[in-house]
């Protein structure tokens, strides 16, 4: 039942491989795509959450390079940002008192507070239009594609795309992402579910971002674990993982000097 007076077909695009290639599916097979809309968490008020090299392909080649198909893009974000889930007070359970710190796997508070009402957000900005919405989903993704809602459609399902194509696709339209030379998916640069090879590019490429979360790890008054110790991930807490990361680069350093 239509609840405005016209049907707006939306892609929500995190401008990684699958979204992207929906876009580019839509263009290609003339199906209806009204806008596309990016929910974006941001860092703190000014900088965005996104690995800096993603961040870049978004603002200067894909962005524009949509807008020049004539596909209006619009982004989305919280009032919040992690900054602000880092120093949230907590106000319940054992740490009652002390700030959060870093997001907890499979708990995150960036989640909940930063990507979900922007989310909303994007929805709100539809709410007078009955609306479909494209996701990023690819045909050898079944689990995912038998979540999606009645309003939801994956053109990679469609037209028979799997990930390996749509990378391929994207390449083909100069929309792939650099992100993926160092990592599989994209994501907030301080995520607790990188593994060490996108953690070791940010503290070597991006030696201001790495040095940020080294005083954060600092800050006083953080919530802990039962053990006492206020982690990064599930195992390690960041000074941790700071200092296996500088073991690891001196060893290859020794082994590329012999």
């Amino acid at each position: 039942r239509r609840r405005g007076n016209s049907l707006k077909y939306i892609a929500s695009c995190s401008f990684g491989k699958d979204s992207l290639a929906t876009v580019i599916l839509a263009k290609i097979h003339n199906e209806p795509l009204d806008a596309v809309v990016y929910a974006r968490v941001m860092y703190d008020q000014h900088r965005s959450a996104e690995v800096p090299e993603h961040e870049a392909f978004i603002q200067n080649v894909a962005i524009p390079m949509l807008e020049s198909w004539g596909i209006p893009v619009y982004t989305v974000q919280s009032d919040k940002t992690f900054m602000d889930c880092f120093y949230r007070v907590r106000c319940r359970g054992k740490m009652v008192g002390k700030i959060a710190g870093f997001p907890l796997p499979g708990r995150c508070e960036v989640q909940r507070d930063c990507k979900l009402p922007a989310i909303r957000k994007a929805h709100d900005l539809f709410k007078d239009e009955e609306v479909i919405w494209y996701l990023g989903i690819a045909k050898d993704e079944p689990v995912r594609l038998k979540r999606l809602a009645y309003n939801q459609i994956s053109l990679l399902d469609k037209y028979g795309y799997t990930e390996d194509m749509a990378v391929e696709l994207t390449k083909q339209y100069g929309l792939y992402s650099p992100v993926y030379a160092f990592t599989k998916r994209g994501g907030c640069f301080f995520c607790p579910n990188k593994k060490d090879n996108e953690l070791l590019h940010l503290r070597t490429y991006h030696p201001d971002l790495w040095g940020e979360l080294r005083k954060l790890d600092q800050s006083p008054n953080r919530a802990t674990d039962d053990s006492g110790r206020a982690k990064f991930n599930r195992k390690e807490t960041f000074q941790e993982i700071d200092l296996r990361l500088e073991k690891r680069k001196e060893r290859t350093n020794a082994i590329d000097c012999l």
